[in-house]
């Protein structure tokens, strides 16, 4: 007789996956039945998981459709089943997994804009911290501003884009008509600095200024860097816009 845990495994992988044998111990009076009850599990297992899909990427499935949708994260479900018992992080592979799938190959901007909508999900249940205003900083003199490194707010996610990701999103979030977007391409930042969870169009060089602060480089190595990406960066423009956003929570000198 196989031991508890040895039936639970088998129990799992056979919920997991259709093609699997029906774990021992499951019978019936006909020989039809226990596969038919068994798929109930199954159905259910899927169903769940597609749900859980679905509710992390919104506007993903607006852009595909729900019945194709609901396919695809199928076929995602059964190649990335829950691997922890906290189904809150379940679906953070699937930007990557659209990376990798040949049916969207023809909408290259779609992993992209889901790595936004996981970043508003992860964004939603970070910590909380308490946002610094300009009036912070009236302590800091002129000449320590260079040297200074800037604390970010836990739930700020940085995601570049060669696509126009975020009016992709705001059309597909807020119009009830889809509007045509610009071309160009778009970097998003995605924090909750308060209580609701913000998406900005990032300016240019912003993007790499932001991630070599997250990285604990000082003002002035962030601002070179940012320089180098992209020569039309503005760092007063970009501190203002930190500021107002809302994601500087400290700074050390």
């Amino acid at each position: 007789m196989p031991r508890f845990t040895e039936t639970q495994d088998s129990f799992a992988e056979a919920v997991r996956r259709a093609d699997h044998a029906l774990p021992q111990g499951v019978t019936s009076h006909s020989a039809d039945q226990p596969t038919r009850r068994f798929n109930v599990y199954r159905n259910n297992f899927y169903a769940s998981l597609i749900d859980v899909v679905a509710g992390r990427y919104p506007v993903v499935q607006r852009l595909v459709g729900e019945e194709f949708f609901r396919a695809m994260a199928k076929v995602y479900v059964e190649q990335e089943p829950p691997r922890s018992a906290m189904i809150l992080a379940y679906g953070s592979g699937f930007p990557d997994f659209l990376a990798g799938f040949p049916p969207v190959a023809d909408v290259p901007y779609l992993p992209d804009v889901a790595r936004m909508e996981w970043a508003r999900h992860t964004a939603y249940h970070a910590a909380d911290a308490t946002p610094l205003r300009a009036e912070d900083f009236a302590g800091v003199l002129a000449e320590q501003v260079a040297a200074l490194t800037l604390s970010l707010h836990p739930s700020l996610t940085i995601v570049p884009s060669p696509y126009p990701i975020v009016s992709i999103w705001e059309t597909n979030t807020f119009d009830e008509e889809v509007r045509p977007v610009s071309p160009e391409a778009q970097d998003a930042m995605i924090a909750r600095p308060e209580m609701t969870v913000e998406v900005r169009r990032l300016p240019p060089g912003a993007a790499a200024f932001i991630t070599a602060l997250s990285s604990g480089k000082t003002l002035d190595e962030a601002a070179t860097q940012a320089a180098s990406a992209d020569e039309r960066f503005d760092l007063a423009g970009n501190i203002a816009g930190l500021i107002d956003a809302g994601v500087i929570v400290g700074y050390r000198n």
